[in-house]
């Protein structure tokens, strides 16, 4: 049986899809999200098979909610949105399928279909999903809000035992984002196993013994520097030596 997460701000049409992949006995509903932020922390903590996701949502759409995810595990992608046949064609060949809004059950089941067999076969999936190159804001979760960071801002992410952080100047806040995405999809270059830095930020680099190194960032925020990692910095940065 197929796990499955839904993802639709539209609390009718969620439940509907919902209940089809209940009743069609081949697909248990891991959970739902009214959002993408909630959505996303559903498909790290949960990581189901298929993720059934509308695109038109608010603060983070379906496609850019795909430039979050970590390529190697991500999930099969199936489009829910309420797009015309034409608008449709653009997404066809770039996910798993696709759903249009008001669903149709005969349609669902072929995609269920679909998906079981490929499952079946354990072949991966030669299709390419769209989602932006670049992250342009991180959402942040904590207090019962969301909090949208535009990248240029970040002077610092960090992974510690309770999870992703982004550091900038005025606070820092929790992401469900992890390091790898955020070191391929933003301008944060790896300094260390658990640090990301943005370059612009540096203010200095102190030098320390065993070829290590501390950054100090324009906040004053420490961010070590491995070993492993600082000849590749200062090849970035254009430092000599």
């Amino acid at each position: 049986m197929l796990n499955a997460v839904v993802i639709d701000d539209e609390q009718f049409a969620r439940e509907e899809l919902c209940q089809l992949l209940i009743e069609s006995g081949q697909v248990e509903v891991l959970g739902e999200a009214p959002n993408a932020i909630i959505g996303l922390q559903k498909i790290n903590e949960l990581k189901p098979d298929v993720v059934f996701l509308d695109i038109q949502m608010p603060q983070v759409s379906g496609i850019e909610l795909l430039s979050m995810l970590d390529p190697d595990t991500m999930p099969r992608v199936v489009f829910v949105t309420a797009f015309d046949d034409y608008a449709i064609q653009a997404f066809e060949d770039n996910a798993f399928d696709y759903l249009l809004k008001p669903l149709d059950p005969k349609r669902l089941n072929k995609t269920l279909c679909r998906l079981k067999k490929e499952a079946h076969q354990h072949e991966p999936s030669d299709v390419q999903i769209i989602a932006p190159d670049r992250l342009e804001q991180i959402p942040c979760v904590g207090l019962n809000r969301i909090v949208m960071l535009a990248t240029e801002q970040v002077e610092c992410a960090f992974t510690d035992i309770s999870g992703v952080h982004i550091q900038t100047a005025a606070q820092t806040a929790s992401t469900q984002l992890t390091l790898k995405v955020l070191e391929e999809k933003t301008s944060l270059i790896r300094c260390h196993r658990q640090y990301l830095v943005n370059s612009k930020t540096i203010r200095e680099i102190k030098l320390l013994e065993n070829g290590l190194a501390e950054i100090i960032t324009r906040s004053g925020f420490d961010v070590p520097v491995s070993r492993r990692y600082f000849k590749l910095l200062k090849e970035l940065l254009g430092i000599s030596g």
